[in-house]
């Protein structure tokens, strides 16, 4: 056996490794600043910021992070499409559980009428099961599913 290894031809020499290609285009990443000021056009479907219940959505980075790569060029205008087209259906829901209305009393429905809450409705809309384990690792799943209550999507991703 131990002439037969002998016996084998040498391996060729390792090939020179061929040039790195350059790196890809850096992708559009989605400013978090952007994407607020657009939902924030949106005053019918946005409680007043004295009423809102909570002063700083953390919950968008969980939202935003759920954004694929080919869908963040032109994000900002899909947004504002889907708040447009769902004007009517985001009116009731802030009147119905927005702050002031007699389930928010009690505490729940904290995310409705905060700005950062349409870009988590068309997550919804879009990739459910995506928002939801983003959002299981990172947050209080009340809160996800209080608003999937609220906004009655297609799919129900609560458990």
């Amino acid at each position: 056996m131990l002439l037969a290894h002998v016996q084998q031809p040498v391996s060729p020499a390792p090939q020179d490794a061929p040039a790195e290609e350059p790196a890809p285009a850096p992708v559009a990443l989605l400013e978090v600043k952007g994407v607020l000021a657009a939902a924030e056009r949106f005053p019918w479907a946005v409680a007043a910021p004295r009423t809102r219940h909570w002063p700083d959505g953390g919950f968008l980075d969980v939202a935003l992070s759920t954004v694929r790569t080919e869908e963040r060029e032109g994000y900002i205008e899909r947004l504002e499409a889907f708040v447009e087209h769902h004007r009517a259906r985001l009116e009731e829901l802030l009147h119905a559980y927005g702050p002031g209305s007699r389930p928010a009393e009690f505490g729940r429905y904290a995310l409705v009428g905060q700005p950062e809450t349409l870009v988590l409705l068309e997550r919804m809309e879009t990739v459910p099961f995506l928002l939801r384990s983003r959002w299981d690792e990172a947050l209080e799943a009340v809160l996800l599913a209080d608003l999937e209550f609220a906004w009655g999507p297609r799919i129900c991703v609560s458990r």
